[in-house]
């Protein structure tokens, strides 16, 4: 059973430069900001599951999330994604070792990334996140898996993920 999601995902990156010369000190302030509104359902612009989970994997290891009928909401209901709207994935600040995402050697879901076996490494303390109000298609046996894995051996890593889904 869906339900409906509401929520805001929000990029920015707000500062200030500055730079001294003979007589005083110059500085400009700059603002960019991206924001994506979700509201319940299923369309464009839409979402009706919000999945997200801490997660661990042991040293030197791999997981396979599927996202076609594998992964368990809040409410313990299999979710099976047909599109994704948006994604985030944050390496714990406390891990020894990177956090490696997408990639998959089958059935890989990439979202965003484009090529045969696109990555993404996350640095301890890092994150990413990307949004689609169209979404990226999820395709049962073929385009579902990601693939997320700890770069090194000795010690597991940690990881936060959330995933904006419409189920149709």
């Amino acid at each position: 059973m869906a339900y409906g999601v509401t929520a805001d995902v929000k990029a920015s990156i707000r500062g200030r430069v500055t730079k001294a010369n003979d007589i005083a000190s110059v500085g400009a302030d700059f603002a960019e900001e991206a924001l994506v509104q979700i509201e319940p359902g299923t369309g464009t612009g839409y979402a009706d599951v919000l999945w997200s989970d801490e997660r661990s994997i042991a040293a030197s290891s791999t997981e396979n999330l599927d996202l076609a009928g594998v992964l368990a909401d809040v409410f313990g209901a299999t979710v099976a994604a047909a599109k994704v709207k948006a994604i985030q994935i944050q390496a714990d600040a406390d891990n020894a070792n990177n956090v490696v995402v997408f990639g998959a050697a089958s059935n890989a879901f990439n979202g965003p990334l484009s090529g045969t076996t696109p990555k993404i490494t996350l640095e301890p303390g890092q994150h990413f996140q990307a949004t689609s109000e169209v979404g990226w298609t999820v395709t049962a046996g073929s385009a579902d898996i990601i693939l997320v894995a700890n770069s090194g051996s000795g010690t597991p890593v940690v990881y936060r993920i959330a995933l904006l889904i419409a189920t149709a």
